[in-house]
């Protein structure tokens, strides 16, 4: 139930920067989506999911004394690194999703890490009330 929950929440922050940044391409971001743009958005989520897990630790941990000389703020530039990664290997694999550059991948960083935040607080209080509830 979490991971789904997670899917989906990457999901929709991923598509909300699409249609904020400029620089951030995604088919289900375009007026009119298909089938096949909400599949590639499901995948894209599904990579930035797997990199997040697999690979960001292990630059937060290398970079842990740039994280503590800017109380934090560092994150930023590896979750842009992270999304750029993401990129990388959508491309590789051949689905829509291209991030255009640096600035565009921190903006959307931050983009996601705020609609991700709000979206995770909402669904997971609504799913413990109605699970205390019943």
């Amino acid at each position: 139930m979490f991971v789904l929950l997670r899917l989906i929440i990457n999901a929709a922050a991923l598509l909300v920067t699409a249609w904020i940044v400029p620089g951030i391409h995604l088919g289900a971001a375009g007026p009119h989506p298909t089938k096949h743009d909400w599949a590639t958005l499901l995948i894209v989520a599904l990579i930035f999911g797997v990199v997040n897990v697999v690979i960001r630790p292990i630059i937060v941990l290398l970079s842990l004394p740039l994280e503590i000389i800017t109380l934090g703020l560092f994150t930023f530039v590896i979750n842009a690194f992270m999304l750029l990664l993401t990129s990388w290997i959508a491309q590789g694999m051949g689905v829509g999703f291209r991030v255009d550059g640096f600035l565009p991948a921190l903006v959307g960083a931050l983009i996601i890490t705020i609609v991700s935040f709000v979206l995770s607080r909402v669904l997971t209080k609504t799913l413990y009330e109605q699970g205390t509830t019943s």
